[in-house]
C-alpha cells in the first residue's frame, strides 16, 4: 500500500542523462519515492491511498538553488540607478553605499522584520518548482546579526514547503569598526563558527577569497576553524581574479567552488580531484555586465559537475528565477538544456552535500518533485519569462506552485 501514486505523467529521472520514461508512474511512501517506471509494469495489484493524475505532464526533481543570499533587509535599486547615470562603484562606497548599504540595513532589522522582507523572494523561487533552496549569512557580521540571518533561514524552511540548507559566510566583507584589520576579523569570524555549529544553525561555511575579499591565507583559517567543528565547506572563488581559492576549497573537500570566472587550469584540475562542484551563477555577470566568462568547455572536459544557481542577493544579482538561470547559462556560456537541468538537480543536490536524498527521481530518495506543462525537458530551458510549473511536490505532497 502505498501513500500517493502519480499517474499519466512523463518523468524526467536526471539519473541517466534526462533519464526519460514516457507514460510513467511514480509512488512515494513515507515521504520518498518507493517505485517509478512505465506505467504498465507497475506492480499488480498495487494500491495507493491517494492517486493523483499527472494529466500528462512532465515530472521532474525538484528543483534546487544551491547559492542563495535571499535574506537581507532593504534594497539597492538606487545604486543600480546612479550606476547607469555615471557613478563609479568607488563613487557608491565613499557614499556609504555597497555591501554596507545592506549590512546596515540587516542589522537593524528584526528577526520578524528579515522574514518580512525575504518571504516574497522565496515564494517566487517556489512558484517555479524548487524544493530545496541554500541561504547564506554575510550581511550581519558580528554575531548575534548572523545568527540572526541563520534564524530566519531556519524559520523560512518551517514556515514555507521547501527544505533550507544555511550555511556561514561571516568572511563576507569587512565591517567598518574592522577596517584596517582584517586579520583580527577573520578571528572574530572562526570565533562565530563554534555557537552557530553549537546552536544548530549552520550546515556549511563560505568564505569570498577575492582581492576585494579576504586572502587565501586568510580564508584557509576560516576553513580550520569549519573543519573543527565538523562543517563542509565553500568557496567564492576566482569571481574577479584568480587568487587560488578553486585550488583551497579542493585541498579541504569543498563541496563546492562558486562563481569562477577567471579559474585556472590548477583550479579545474583540483577540483575535478576532489570531486569538488562548480557552481555557475549568470545573475552576477549579466547585472555586473562581465564580459570573461567561466571556463565551462574545460570543466566539461575535465569532468567538473557544473550547479546552476541564481546567487539571489541585493547588490550583484537580484533575480528570483532559476528558470531564467537556465536560460543564461545556456544562452550566455552554451551549457545544453540537459547540462542545465541537471545544474539545478543532480549537481545542484551535490553542491549542498544532498545527493543521497535529492536530485534526481530514485528509489529511496525524497519525494521532491515539480510537475511542468511542456513539450520536452529542454523547454525548462527555452523559454523567457514562462512559468509552466502545475504543481510541486515537498515529501509527497502535492501543493499549488502558489504559496
Amino acid at each position: 500500500m502505498w501513500d500517493v501514486l502519480f499517474t499519466n505523467v512523463h518523468l524526467a529521472t536526471m539519473a541517466d542523462g534526462y533519464g526519460e520514461i514516457r507514460d510513467a508512474a511514480i509512488a512515494v511512501k513515507d515521504g520518498r519515492i518507493a517505485w517509478l517506471g512505465p506505467k504498465d509494469e507497475m506492480p499488480q495489484g498495487a494500491l495507493a491511498v491517494t492517486v493523483h493524475d499527472g494529466g500528462g505532464c512532465w515530472l521532474t526533481p525538484g528543483l534546487i538553488d544551491c547559492h542563495t543570499h535571499i535574506v537581507h533587509a532593504g534594497n539597492r535599486s538606487d545604486e543600480f540607478e546612479a550606476r547607469l547615470n555615471g557613478a563609479t562603484y568607488e563613487d557608491i562606497a565613499r557614499a556609504g553605499g555597497g555591501i554596507m548599504s545592506t549590512v546596515r540595513a540587516t542589522r537593524a532589522a528584526s528577526e520578524d522584520e528579515l522574514l518580512r522582507q525575504s518571504l516574497p523572494r522565496v515564494c517566487s523561487l517556489l512558484a517555479e518548482g524548487v524544493t530545496t533552496l541554500e541561504i547564506k549569512s554575510g550581511y550581519g557580521l558580528t554575531l548575534e546579526s548572523e545568527a540572526n540571518m541563520l534564524r530566519v533561514a531556519r524559520r523560512i524552511g518551517r514556515e514555507l514547503p521547501v527544505s533550507v540548507a544555511t550555511t556561514f559566510l561571516g568572511a563576507h566583507a569587512l565591517p567598518p569598526e574592522f577596517a584596517g584589520r582584517a586579520d583580527d576579523y577573520i578571528a572574530e569570524v572562526c570565533a562565530m563558527i563554534a555557537p552557530l555549529a553549537a546552536e544548530g544553525l549552520a550546515d556549511a561555511v563560505d568564505a569570498f577569497c577575492e582581492r576585494i575579499g579576504f586572502s587565501h591565507e586568510q580564508t584557509e583559517r576560516v576553513f580550520q576553524a569549519a573543519r573543527e567543528h565538523g562543517l563542509p565547506v565553500k568557496l567564492h572563488a576566482e569571481q574577479l581574479s584568480d587568487q587560488r581559492g578553486a585550488e583551497l576549497v579542493a585541498r579541504y573537500k569543498g563541496l563546492s567552488a562558486d562563481h569562477l570566472e577567471h579559474l585556472s587550469e590548477a583550479g579545474i584540475a583540483a577540483m575535478a580531484a576532489a570531486g569538488t562542484v562548480a557552481v555557475l551563477l549568470p545573475g552576477a555577470y549579466y547585472f555586473l555586465r562581465d564580459t570573461t566568462p567561466p571556463p565551462v568547455a574545460a570543466l566539461r572536459a575535465a569532468g567538473v559537475p557544473m550547479a546552476v544557481s541564481t546567487d539571489c542577493n541585493p547588490g550583484t544579482s537580484p533575480m528570483t528565477s532559476l528558470l531564467l538561470a537556465m536560460n543564461m547559462v545556456c544562452t550566455l556560456w552554451r551549457l545544453t538544456p540537459l547540462e542545465a537541468l541537471a545544474g539545478c538537480t543532480l549537481h545542484a543536490a551535490r553542491a549542498l552535500g544532498r545527493e543521497q536524498q535529492i536530485g534526481s527521481l530514485e528509489v529511496g530518495k525524497r519525494a521532491d518533485f515539480a510537475l511542468w506543462r511542456i513539450a520536452r525537458p529542454a523547454d525548462l530551458s527555452y523559454a523567457i519569462g514562462l512559468n509552466p510549473c502545475r504543481g510541486v511536490v515537498n515529501a509527497g505532497v502535492l501543493r499549488s506552485p502558489q504559496v
